[in-house]
């Protein structure tokens, strides 16, 4: 992997709980906030100072910049939803380019066995006892931040053991 162990291990602290709260917060109310989006990339204008080189902290604004662009175009052609969109751009800083090709294998990976867990899960009814509130049970939609906040979870937690 591209990303250095050192720049994954200082994301994953302030990463991991924003990850975990939108994929809670898309199942339960089938929304991200823009809260976490906020957080999310305010760890990125803080730690990002700390954690990368100066010239590579600037240029990967110019990523967050690209991936808004393109999810705004993916939300206008009803592929994406605007939170998700939002949420991509804010952790698209935090991704090495270098690891492009890494992190289209680990999306769909997360994105497949989040889609079919949820969908188990969610015919399950003690699942749904446990949880009678979350919106995505009856939807037809999926709830990606499941799968997106799994995404950045993981590729920070391979990045920091791939480079121990």
């Amino acid at each position: 992997m591209a990303i250095d162990a050192v720049t994954a291990l200082l994301f994953i602290p302030f990463a991991l709980p924003i990850g975990i709260w939108v994929a809670w917060n898309d199942m339960k109310f089938m929304k991200i906030p823009n809260k976490a989006v906020y957080a999310l990339f305010g760890v990125f204008v803080v730690v990002g100072l700390v954690a990368l080189p100066f010239e590579e902290y600037l240029w990967r604004y110019l990523h967050m910049i690209v991936v808004l662009v393109i999810g705004f175009l993916a939300n206008m052609a009803r592929a994406m939803g605007a939170g998700d969109a939002k949420f991509l751009a804010a952790m698209a800083p935090m991704l090495d380019r270098g690891d492009l090709h890494i992190l289209l294998i680990l999306f769909s990976g997360v994105l497949l066995a989040a889609f079919f867990t949820h969908r188990i899960f969610r015919m399950v009814p003690a699942m749904r006892r446990a949880f009678p509130d979350w919106q995505s049970w009856d939807r037809g939609d999926f709830p990606m931040g499941l799968a997106l906040g799994g995404v950045l979870i993981l590729y920070l937690l391979l990045g920091a053991v791939n480079g121990a």
